[in-house]
């Protein structure tokens, strides 16, 4: 996508986590919104599209590598960066076959990630790693 200003789909059941991630990235410059689950990512996606969707993997209900086959599916021009406690390798990703363009750890730094965000808008253009500085790949 090419829009002026970015839009960011922040999903995470732990509220105060995807508030304060949004909160982050609109002070960076993104237009951001936010969704509690998998149902709730997925109506504001049919409702706009959005460049990249920050997705926690660890949700009740439908999972973050689940919802990010749905959106693979659904909405293919919206890239997904998964977020998680838990370490993903690179390889354990690719196997997961969910279509993710990056992984996060927790707890990250919010001008970090906006920086890495920037990096997967135009991957031709800014050669990102997979993962975030400091996450082992």
């Amino acid at each position: 996508m090419s829009s002026a200003v970015p839009r960011i789909l922040v999903v995470d059941d732990a509220s105060n986590q995807a508030r304060v991630t949004a909160i982050g990235l609109r002070i960076e410059g993104f237009d951001v919104e936010t969704a509690q689950d998998a149902d709730g990512a997925l109506g504001l996606l049919a409702s706009g599209a959005f460049d990249l969707a920050v997705v926690d993997l660890m949700m009740p209900g439908t999972n973050g590598i689940q919802l990010a086959r749905l959106m693979r599916e659904r909405h293919p021009t919206t890239r997904v960066i998964l977020t998680s406690a838990y370490h993903l390798s690179e390889r354990q990703l690719i196997r997961a076959d969910c279509g993710a363009v990056g992984f996060v750890p927790k707890p990250f730094d919010l001008t970090d990630l906006a920086q890495f965000l920037r990096s997967k808008l135009c991957p031709s253009e800014v050669p990102g790693p997979f993962g975030m500085p400091g996450a082992a790949a």
